[in-house]
C-alpha cells in the first residue's frame, strides 16, 4: 500500500520544471508556487500545488500531514557531480606551501602533490576508506547535497583502484545520499609502474574494467587529460575500450592546457569538467555538443587560478553544471553551495543558472533523469531553507543552510 505525505505550507516552492538543459537562464524563468505543498507518494513526488488545494483534494488518500511553521523556501536536492571524497590523509602542507609561493614541482619534491594522497590512500584499509567516504557524504547531505558522484584515482594500481571502488560501494548502503561511483584510474601515471602511460592504461582496461562490470563497481570511466597526466593520443584506445564495454565517459578537461574538451566531444562524453583554460574555440565546440560543461570553482579557489568561463559557455548555448571537486589537494573546502555562490559572483550567473547547475543539469551528467526538479514523478529529494525568498539562498554565500533535507520522501536532516 502506498504511503502518502503532505508537507506545507511552503512560502515559496521553486520547481525548476520544464527549464532547458542548455543555454542561459534568467531569474524570471524560475517557476514558483506560493504557500505551496508537496504531496509525496512513497519515494516520489505525486503533486505540487498550493497547500490548501492539496489538503482539500487529497483527503481520500489520508496523507500524513507535516505542517510547517514559519517561512520556508523549497528547492530540489543538490547534485554534486564531481567529487573525490574517498581518500586517505591530508594535504594541508601542500596548501600552505602553495600559498607561500612554492611551485607544483617544488611541492612534489617536498613529498606533496597527488602522489602524497596516493601513498596515504594505499596505506588506508578498505574499511577506513569506507568510513572516510561515509563521513564526508554525511557532511555533504547536511548541506543539502542528496546525490554525490565519487571518484577513485588515488590507488593507481589494479588492486588499489579496486580497493577504492569497493570502499565506495560498501559506503553506499550506509548513507542516505545516493553515491555514484566513477573509475578515475587514469589520474596520473603512478611512479611505481614499470612502463609508460600507454602500458599503464592497457593494464587498467584489461584487468580493472571487467571487474567493474562483474562486481557492479562503476559504470563511468574518467581520465585526466593534461600534459602532466595523459595525452589525447594515449587515452584514445583506453576510452575506445571503455565504450566497447558499455561504460559512460567523462573527462577532466582543459584545466591547465586545452585538448581535453576535444576528446570529450570525440567520445560524446557525458561531461567535460574543469575547463578553466578553455578558449573561444573549446567553448564553441562544447556549446554545440550535448556535453555538459562542469565548472569546479573549488579548484579555482584552492589553486588561485581562473574560473571556468561559465558565462561564455551559457551565452554560447551550452549546458553548465557546477560541482565541488571536493578533494584533499586542490579543492579541500567541499562546500557546493558556497562555491556556486562565489562562481556566480565572478562569472555573473543568475540564481536560475546557479540552481540549474547544482540540480537537474548536474543530474544529467550522471544520466539521472529522475531528480533535480520538483514535479510529478521525480524523486522527493528537496531542501527546505528557513527564509522567505530563493534569492536569500545565494545572497548568504553558503552560510544559509537547509533546515530540513528530504531524500526519497523521507526527512534525513
Amino acid at each position: 500500500m502506498a504511503v502518502y505525505k503532505l508537507i506545507g505550507p511552503i512560502t515559496q516552492l521553486i520547481t525548476l520544471d520544464k527549464l532547458p538543459l542548455k543555454g542561459a537562464l534568467k531569474d524570471e524563468s524560475l517557476s514558483s508556487i506560493a504557500q505551496a505543498g508537496i504531496l509525496i507518494k512513497d519515494e516520489h513526488i505525486e503533486r505540487v500545488d498550493t497547500y490548501e488545494t492539496l489538503k482539500a483534494t487529497t483527503t481520500t488518500l489520508q496523507p500524513e500531514l507535516i505542517e510547517l511553521d514559519g517561512d520556508y523556501v523549497a528547492v530540489p536536492g543538490f547534485v554534486d557531480s564531481h567529487t573525490h571524497i574517498c581518500f586517505g590523509g591530508s594535504r594541508a602542507n601542500d596548501y600552505a606551501m602553495r600559498n607561500a609561493g612554492k611551485t607544483y614541482l617544488e611541492i612534489a619534491k617536498a613529498g606533496g602533490g597527488i602522489w602524497d594522497t596516493v601513498t596515504q590512500t594505499r596505506k588506508a584499509s578498505q574499511e577506513t576508506l569506507t568510513q572516510n567516504t561515509i563521513a564526508r557524504a554525511n557532511r555533504h547531505l547536511a548541506s543539502g547535497v542528496t546525490t554525490i558522484e565519487v571518484k577513485s584515482g588515488y590507488g593507481l594500481s589494479v588492486d588499489e583502484e579496486l580497493k577504492m571502488l569497493r570502499a565506495i560501494k560498501d559506503a553506499t548502503p550506509q548513507v542516505e545520499a545516493d553515491l555514484i561511483p566513477t573509475c578515475l584510474a587514469a589520474h596520473i601515471l603512478p611512479k611505481d609502474f614499470d612502463g609508460d602511460h600507454a602500458a599503464y592504461l592497457a593494464e587498467i582496461s584489461e584487468k580493472v574494467f571487467p571487474i567493474l562490470k562483474e562486481e557492479n563497481l562503476a559504470n563511468r570511466i574518467d581520465a585526466f587529460i593534461e600534459e602532466e597526466a595523459f595525452s589525447n593520443e594515449v587515452v584514445t584506445p583506453y576510452f575506445e575500450k571503455a565504450q566497447e564495454m558499455g561504460f559512460d565517459i567523462t573527462v577532466h578537461a582543459d584545466q591547465f592546457s586545452t585538448s581535453g574538451s576535444e576528446v570529450a566531444v570525440k567520445f560524446n562524453a557525458v561531461s567535460a569538467d574543469h575547463l578553466e583554460a578553455s578558449t573561444e574555440k573549446e567553448i564553441a565546440l562544447l556549446a554545440h555538443s550535448d556535453i555538459v560543461s562542469t565548472a569546479l570553482p573549488g579548484a579555482s579557489i584552492g589553486l588561485g587560478c581562473a574560473f571556468t568561463p561559465a558565462r561564455q559557455i551559457l551565452d554560447a548555448g551550452g549546458a553548465v553544471a557546477i560541482a565541488s571537486d571536493w578533494n584533499p589537494g586542490s579543492a579541500p573546502m567541499g562546500d557546493l553551495l558556497m562555491q556556486a555562490a562565489i562562481l556566480g559572483t565572478f562569472q555573473k550567473l543568475s540564481n536560475a543558472e546557479l540552481l540549474a547547475g547544482i540540480t537537474y543539469r548536474a543530474a544529467y551528467t550522471l544520466k539521472l533523469d529522475d531528480r533535480g526538479r520538483l514535479a510529478q514523478g521525480y524523486l522527493a529529494d528537496f531542501n527546505l531553507f528557513p527564509t522567505h525568498h530563493v534569492n536569500e539562498i545565494f545572497y548568504h554565500q553558503g552560510k544559509l543552510t537547509p533546515q530540513q533535507v528530504w531524500k526519497n520522501g523521507k526527512r534525513v536532516q
